[in-house]
């Protein structure tokens, strides 16, 4: 009998702890293959020919759509284009192609049914025991997903407890541009956490601050060596300095691996040294970015937002009491910072910033 195989999967981004359920697929397969499906099922018609068939298809489909039309094949899906972005103005252009026309394939509702009352499952064991590094919190500013060269970073989970003497097993942060380190200062190393002093590598570039944290650990002793990783990225605190001056350094932020900044600090106006934090989030419904300013405490106080729709300058005005009044920023690379925050970042990104007068 056929079956779709599934296996349980814990979802490290739920508290309390849940799973979720993970189709595994037994194959990957290609138009050669259905061909030879094909070919099997209706002997009268070689698979050669099938095959030129399949892939005349395929240009018949961009054909039509190329011409603006939206085609379906009755019982199993249809195939059309569409638009995403927003205009100022109902004059203004399109923007570039390549950013904003897409195509989609939308599968038809009887087709789905068909597969689900003929459908049979077949439950796979979870994956072998191995590191689960939920959360990641720095205790001294009491952050998530904060990585403070002067604090206390705090990883919870389970199956987390391993001897750093033992050969291979180890935690590390590593950099995601560049750099590695395997840590040594820990204060606790258990089941259910670990909470270490942490030694973060250098990498190539100021804006590149982004990190991962993974524990390698054997559970017998010549048990095979496994390792989980954090699935959250961990951002390290960037420095403003120059302040104080009428043209401070450009300082990159809101970036990861990348050799260029997706956005720089400018300048702006700051009566004293302070320690707040720059948060962008991806607004689906207005295909745009929503730019703030934030205190160091979680729901805590906020400057007014700022909607970007592309590269460009900006203001962004301080909170109650701060003494950052505003900061000007410049967004280098609209597209891939949206692409960033959509597939790395669940669509918020946080920067800790450290600005200085002086």
């Amino acid at each position: 009998m056929q079956t779709i195989q599934w296996r349980p999967e814990v979802n490290a981004m739920t508290t309390p702890q849940s799973w979720r359920i993970l189709a595994v697929p037994r194959n990957s397969a290609g138009i050669e293959d259905i061909a030879a499906d094909i070919a099997r099922e209706h002997p009268n018609f070689n698979k050669a020919d099938i095959l030129t068939i399949l892939r005349a298809e395929d240009k018949a489909v961009q054909a039509r759509l190329l011409n603006g039309e939206q085609v379906t094949k009755e019982g199993s899906w249809s195939w059309f284009v569409s638009f995403t972005g927003r205009l100022e103005h109902p004059d203004d252009p399109l923007p570039p192609l390549d950013e904003c026309l897409q195509v989609s394939v939308r599968i038809s509702p009887p087709f789905a049914k068909a597969i689900r009352q003929i459908a049979h499952t077949e439950r796979l064991p979870a994956r072998l025991k191995q590191p689960l590094i939920s959360t990641a919190r720095d205790a001294l500013l009491g952050l998530n997903n904060v990585l403070n060269p002067d604090g206390l970073l705090q990883l919870g989970g389970r199956n987390l407890a391993f001897d750093p003497k033992q050969p291979g097993s180890q935690c590390v942060i590593a950099g995601t541009e560049s750099g590695s380190a395997v840590q040594t200062r820990f204060a606790k190393i258990e089941d259910s956490g670990i909470m270490l002093m942490p030694d973060i590598p250098a990498q190539s570039q100021p804006w590149n601050n982004e990190y991962t944290v993974s524990v390698s650990t054997r559970y017998s002793e010549h048990g095979t060596l496994r390792t989980g990783t954090c699935g959250q990225m961990l951002r390290s605190p960037l420095t403003l300095s120059g302040f104080g001056q009428p043209d401070p350094p450009e300082a990159g932020i809101l970036s990861g691996k990348e050799t260029s900044p997706h956005v720089s600090v400018l300048g702006g106006s700051v009566a004293a040294d302070e320690m707040l934090r720059i948060q962008v989030i991806l607004d689906l419904r207005k295909d745009a970015l929503l730019f703030s300013l934030l205190d160091m405490h979680e729901g805590g106080k906020t400057g007014a937002a700022v909607t970007v729709t592309a590269n460009g300058e900006l203001t962004l005005q301080g909170f109650a009491d701060s003494a950052v009044t505003n900061l000007t920023v410049r967004v280098n690379n609209y597209v891939g910072l949206k692409e960033m925050l959509r597939n790395d970042y669940g669509g918020r990104l946080v920067d800790v910033l450290v600005v200085r007068v002086a």
